[in-house]
């Protein structure tokens, strides 16, 4: 791959390089349009601003938030964020990626509780800014320690380790497990979120679903099969009248080809016809919000996380980040214009630095999305917010660099976060990580 150019010192070097590669984003240097309200079910989103989730791998033995846990999230809401969107929290102990992973049940709520109205209050406090809180429930499935599958891939199993004849989840257990989502939802309701998404990104469990083309049974082969988990749960919470917000992360598509993938034809590029679908249903359903992402970090990490340059584990991105860009912005685009009232949560803005918010503000001006979300970037920058909202602009100094640093840690199960940015706590478990590796190696 030719050289890349990547620190853009103006909007004309990323303008240039957008009409170089032949591609079109909204542009607007006038970013006041992010700092508008807009309701998404029983309240308002203060701002058009979201802290996307991002794990930190510094949950307690039995799943409580530790002491980093809540100093990421009063940072996030002191950055005036109007939405932040949690991090993935397990809904039972089968459902944990890794023993440092967030798991809600009824000993730990409390905990969760305390979070809540620490966050709460540290952008009260700080901004006068209630940040609009949404708790990511989650099974982590093949990337997770029990390693449960609903259907087998073999170059999907073979790079998550998946025993090839290891069987998969049963119906029974998935009539289950649908409980399990559902207890979450009333013990999130009783920590004080405002609503609960119900994971579908990124190849877990409940993403893997909705690529079961090949799986026998209630829960796999037709549309309304695949799509039956995320329906009943939805149903059953509203059943179950548990007064919260139902929203979900979905992947717009999953970047492998049919039949193993979602929203992809059979060369594994996007194909949005059941992805738009499903929003339509959805929305039909009442769910006011969805946010949107797309492939898996444990794939193609450049194209769910377009970066700069290879981490140790991982690759030379083989596209132009600016291309992955644009195909993120514009699948939200697609499933934003397809179901217009739905408030759809866009993704892929890290890689943008300090003109992510001209972009951000282009793109909710022409409704390519109505609210931009930041994941790497709030991890280096989590006062963003404020500075677009109070300063019109983002910091260079300030940014996410895409180094991969971040995703380094959490690949290895390691304390998760900016080291670059936030050196002085994350510096030392990056150092301790590559020693490990040094040892692995020698």
């Amino acid at each position: 791959m030719e050289k890349l150019k990547f620190d853009y010192k103006s909007l004309d070097d990323l303008k240039a390089d957008l009409q170089r590669f032949d591609l079109d984003l909204p542009i607007e240097e006038d970013v006041s349009i992010l700092g508008e309200p807009i309701n998404v079910g029983k309240r308002d989103l203060p701002n058009r601003i979201a802290i996307q989730p991002m794990e930190g791998c510094d949950a307690l033995p039995d799943g409580s938030p530790g002491e980093l846990t809540f100093r990421r999230y009063e940072r996030f809401a002191r950055g005036g964020a109007g939405l932040i969107w949690f991090e993935a929290v397990a809904v039972s102990e089968l459902a944990r990626g890794i023993d440092t992973q967030l798991w809600i049940n009824e000993n730990t709520v409390d905990n969760f509780a305390k979070l809540v109205e620490a966050t709460r209050k540290a952008g009260i406090e700080n901004n006068g800014v209630d940040p609009y809180l949404v708790i990511q429930l989650t099974f982590a499935g093949r990337y997770g320690k029990h390693k449960i599958i609903a259907v087998h891939e073999e170059e999907i199993d073979r790079r998550s380790k998946v025993d090839p004849n290891k069987p998969v989840i049963t119906d029974e257990e998935l009539q289950a497990l649908e409980d399990d989502f559902v207890a979450a939802a009333r013990l999130a309701k009783q920590a004080g979120f405002d609503a609960v998404d119900i994971k579908h990104c990124h190849r877990y469990l409940l993403s893997e679903l909705l690529g079961a083309h090949n799986r026998p049974g209630m829960y796999g082969g037709s549309y309304e099969n695949r799509t039956r988990f995320l329906k009943n749960v939805i149903n059953k919470i509203k059943a179950a009248n548990i007064d919260i917000d139902i929203t979900m992360r979905l992947n717009s598509w999953d970047g492998i080809k049919y039949p193993y993938g979602w929203g992809c034809d059979e060369n594994g590029n996007p194909d949005l016809t059941e992805p738009k679908r499903l929003v339509k249903e959805l929305y039909d359903m009442g769910m006011k919000m969805i946010n949107i992402s797309g492939s898996t970090p444990y794939l193609d990490p450049h194209m769910s996380r377009p970066y700069d340059q290879p981490s140790r584990f991982g690759y030379t991105p083989p596209e132009h980040p600016l291309i992955g860009v644009h195909r993120l912005l514009s699948l939200v685009k697609e499933i934003q214009q397809a179901v217009p009232d739905m408030v759809v949560v866009g993704t892929g803005y890290s890689w943008l630095r300090q003109f992510a918010a001209q972009v951000g503000a282009g793109i909710v001006k022409e409704n390519w999305a109505k609210v931009i979300g930041f994941g790497r970037a709030a991890f280096a920058y989590p006062d963003l917010a404020n500075d677009i909202i109070k300063q019109g602009q983002m910091q260079r100094n300030k940014v996410c660099i895409t180094c991969s640093k971040c995703s380094d840690l959490k690949g290895n199960a390691r304390l998760t976060g900016c080291v670059v940015r936030d050196n002085k706590v994350y510096v030392p478990p990056y150092l301790e990580l590559m020693k490990d590796l040094d040892q692995q190696e020698a």
